[in-house]
């Protein structure tokens, strides 16, 4: 260990003794009584130490006043090199800043907000949109070359910009607008792997409910189909009382909402009735003398009660 070391580590006797020229220095640049009691020094170097003192100023928790003194080579004055607040090893400091495009998440967008999407996004990569294929009224088409060679030609008035660009039937722009692929650009394999972890995580064969359920959306009849090459592995959930309903889920993914997890039983049928057309039942106008329990005789007892 050098000599430069060992004086660098030892705090200078005049310099550690300059404490109240240190909170002087403290108390100028702060507002009064905000300067607290002294906390400590460490040695910057030569002839050069940095007071601590307590900062009592609200919002400024942990916070130390740090002032630094020092002397020049063999003399006996030291002078104030800055005086400054720092942030102490329990300070409530804010949270360290991040740009805009790194604090969006999911959610956060909401009516007439517009989200920029960088032209070097990794998620996205060039699409076909026809761009390359010259406009039908431009001289470097096929078309116009026909119509240049025929007395006859028409051509549209107005510039080749100002035209509208329909693709010819039959050409790989007729196509891709008909499958609707004439996008300036298009999701890339990165953007489909981050697709397919985020719905993963939120609604994968990996969660509780999954976990639970009675089967996978793979054999549910909620589940409607997706195209593309996502549609291998996703769909949407169509079940109302489903936690995902309209939602992408894995095929892996399913809820008690299950569409062949519990068929309700359908309701008895009662039989239907039996009739004997074989032969006739005979239904009498008048009761039978006997059948009833008042007697078809009146006696003078029933008379006297009222009976008849």
């Amino acid at each position: 260990m050098s000599a430069a070391t060992t004086r660098s580590r030892t705090p200078d006797r005049l310099c550690a003794e300059a404490v109240d020229l240190a909170r002087a220095a403290a108390e100028e640049v702060a507002a009064p009584g905000i300067v607290g009691e002294h906390e400590g020094m460490v040695s910057e170097g030569d002839r050069v130490v940095t007071h601590y003192f307590g900062c009592g100023e609200p919002g400024y928790r942990g916070w130390r006043w740090a002032v630094t003194v020092a002397r020049a080579s063999r003399a006996k004055i030291v002078t104030v090199d800055e005086a400054v607040l720092l942030p102490g090893p329990d300070a409530l400091l804010a949270p360290e800043w991040v740009p805009w495009s790194e604090r969006l998440r999911p959610g956060d967008m909401g009516p007439g907000d517009l989200l920029p999407t960088d032209a070097e996004d990794l998620r996205l990569e060039p699409g076909y949109s026809g761009e390359e294929e010259p406009p039908p009224n431009s001289v470097l088409s096929e078309e116009m070359a026909d119509l240049v060679e025929a007395e006859d030609a028409e051509v549209t008035a107005g510039a080749p910009a100002d035209q509208p660009v329909l693709p010819a039937r039959g050409t790989i722009a007729a196509v891709a607008e008909e499958l609707g692929l004439r996008r300036a650009r298009v999701l890339s394999r990165y953007g489909l792997h981050s697709a397919a972890d985020r719905w993963e995580e939120s609604f994968g064969a990996k969660t509780p409910m999954a976990q639970a359920a009675p089967a996978s959306c793979m054999s549910c009849g909620f589940l409607a189909r997706i195209g593309g090459s996502l549609g291998q592995a996703f769909g949407v959930c169509a079940n109302e009382f489903s936690p995902a309903d309209g939602h992408v889920v894995s095929l892996g993914y399913g809820c008690g909402g299950h569409s062949e997890a519990a068929v309700m039983p359908k309701p008895p049928q009662p039989p239907p009735p039996v009739i004997d057309e074989t032969r006739v039942d005979p239904f009498p106008l008048r009761p039978s003398p006997d059948s009833g329990s008042v007697p078809a005789t009146e006696d003078e007892s029933s008379a006297e009660l009222g009976h008849s």
